[in-house]
């Protein structure tokens, strides 16, 4: 049993772009868009698009988080659709991924030097 439940999948072609709405299950406090976001490019195996995850929303009383995310094929389209401020998320989300991905390293190196005082 898969965690991620599709509702919704839907092609616009006005827009250029796919629409797709989903539930996931268990995980209700614990997700962020941007692991949302790796989580749909798995499971659709969308790998080279790009998914811009628009809405999380937890449910009262169950663990589950609903999600809606739009699949753009191409960044500059995506750009013209959207406002700036959603990339502006995104990067920032992204640059405090990878911040925190090179403190936690440094943490342990910093941990063996006062061990040895």
């Amino acid at each position: 049993m898969s965690m991620i439940e599709i509702t919704r999948d839907v092609k616009n072609p006005l827009l250029s772009r796919r629409e797709i709405t989903c539930n996931f299950k268990g995980l209700s406090g614990r997700l962020k868009k941007m692991e949302a976001a790796d989580m749909i490019s798995k499971q659709f195996n969308l790998e080279g698009k790009i998914i811009i995850p628009v809405l999380l929303k937890n449910e009262n009383g169950r663990p589950v988080v609903s999600g809606s995310f739009y699949v753009y094929d191409d960044e500059k389209l995506a750009k013209e659709h959207l406002k700036a401020a959603v990339f502006a998320r995104i990067e920032k989300a992204k640059g405090a991924a990878s911040k925190a991905d090179g403190e936690a390293p440094a943490e342990q190196a910093e941990t063996p030097k006062e061990e040895s005082k």
